[in-house]
């Protein structure tokens, strides 16, 4: 996507979608409000936005700590680059799995795939790494459990503070 193509006008929409979802009967009207447009011109530039994939979703952000998701797992794999595309797409496709990257590899860290795995104990999160490892038959991982979280947020675009 080319941030150059967006107007300063869907950068407000885009913003007003970022924050605290209101929770009200017309909830595109307040974020309308707050862009200074009309509820259907708002909802117009969303459908838009959308079309255009532009933007790619909208939902609810689960506290998942709160929620019983206690335990998370940054798994760092070793994956053929041959093998990239295939493998992913069975790590996707598990539900246990949040986030799956190709990251660029450093000397003495060959681990090239990485995916975000949350689970309600270690032990759950291990057994999908086994299950994951089984699918695939990669063998050669790294799991990296969270010990302490600072901050979780979902990235914020077009702010003027960086």
């Amino acid at each position: 996507m080319n941030f150059k193509e967006i107007n300063e006008r869907d950068k407000a929409v885009v913003k007003a979608l970022q924050g605290d979802f209101p929770l009200c009967e017309e909830p595109y009207k307040v974020l309308a409000e707050q862009v200074g447009m009309s509820e259907e011109e708002f909802i117009e530039r969303v459908k838009i936005l959308t079309s255009e994939k532009k933007i790619r979703k909208m939902g609810a952000v689960l506290r998942h700590r709160e929620a019983g998701f206690v335990a998370n797992a940054l798994c760092a794999w070793l994956v053929p680059p041959e093998r990239l595309d295939q493998v992913a797409k069975i790590m996707t496709e598990n539900p246990a799995v949040s986030h799956c990257y190709d990251r660029t590899t450093a000397p003495n860290w060959n681990y090239n795939l990485y995916t975000m795995i949350h689970a309600k104990s270690r032990e759950e999160c291990d057994q999908i790494v086994k299950n994951l490892s089984e699918l695939t038959a990669i063998n050669d991982f790294q799991v990296l459990y969270s010990k302490k979280e600072w901050k979780k947020t979902s990235m914020k675009y077009f702010c003027e503070e960086l």
